[in-house]
């Protein structure tokens, strides 16, 4: 597999490659500007002259169009090109690389290097043995979910910027904790470790995430008061809605903005 760029993400995804048990043999990277990969993994300043199965799209989007000439050569029709780059539609990535055989929209998270991250996948006329093909290789990284190009940029906003958006929320509940009197670290060990068994448990449960929110609460109790708190008025849905759809509005405009570029 060749990844061309290995900055926070394309280095998350192999890592949990590596992680998976994948031998660092089987992947080239293509960055200037990387100094170290791990052990085994081939890295290169430039593109080699030779053909790739798989090639990993990991640069800025404003890189691609540069970028073609050299990517391109190292395609043929068993490649399948998986690319993050954010906002770029399947249409553009098929007419900047005709050769390629499949190309896939992939937007994971930087969880995908412990093997946690949700992975949307987005591919036109991919076949079924490729589909395969490409489930298998994600499933190292975490749970793949194939979805209509058309939801990409909504999924952007909740698998791939979502994490961003609950580190705020751990960042709050410990900066609140602090406020009311609990020392700043002790706060923080706790917000984190709070909503890491949260996960866990919501992941083995049967329940859905708001009946066992209805199950931590007691009638009058402690955890019943602060719910009261956080759904007032609906506040938290409508402040999370609005913070997705920013999100999957502006992952829009990159997506007309690179079309204007075609």
């Amino acid at each position: 597999m060749l990844l061309v760029g290995c900055g926070n993400m394309g280095g998350a995804m192999l890592a949990g490659w590596l992680r998976g048990g994948m031998a660092g043999e089987n992947f080239t990277v293509v960055d200037p500007y990387v100094d170290a990969v791990p052990d085994g993994v081939r890295l290169l300043r430039t593109v080699p002259d030779e053909t790739f199965d798989v090639v990993l799209l990991a640069i800025k989007p404003q890189g691609l169009i540069d970028a073609v000439p050299t990517i391109e050569p190292v395609m043929g029709p068993q490649t399948v090109l998986l690319s993050l780059l954010a906002g770029v539609e399947l249409a553009t990535l098929a007419a900047r690389f005709p050769r390629a055989g499949a190309v896939v929209r992939v937007m994971p998270n930087l969880s995908a290097a412990l093997g946690k991250s949700p992975v949307a996948l987005a591919g036109d006329g991919v076949s079924a043995e490729r589909v395969a093909m490409v489930d298998a290789l994600m499933m190292p990284l975490g749970q793949g979910e194939w979805i209509g190009e058309d939801r990409f940029d909504l999924v952007t906003a909740l698998a791939g910027s979502g994490p961003a958006f609950v580190y705020r929320f751990i960042d709050a509940l410990g900066a609140a904790a602090t406020d009311l009197g609990l020392p700043e670290d002790q706060a923080r060990r706790l917000a984190i470790a709070t909503v890491d068994g949260a996960t866990a448990l919501a992941l083995a449960s049967e329940h859905a995430p708001a009946e066992l929110a209805r199950r931590v609460a007691s009638p009058g109790g402690v955890t019943e008061a602060g719910l009261r708190t956080l759904d007032a008025d609906d506040r938290l849905l409508k402040l999370v809605t609005d913070t997705l759809r920013d999100a999957a509005e502006r992952s829009a405009e990159m997506s007309a903005e690179a079309r204007k570029k075609d």
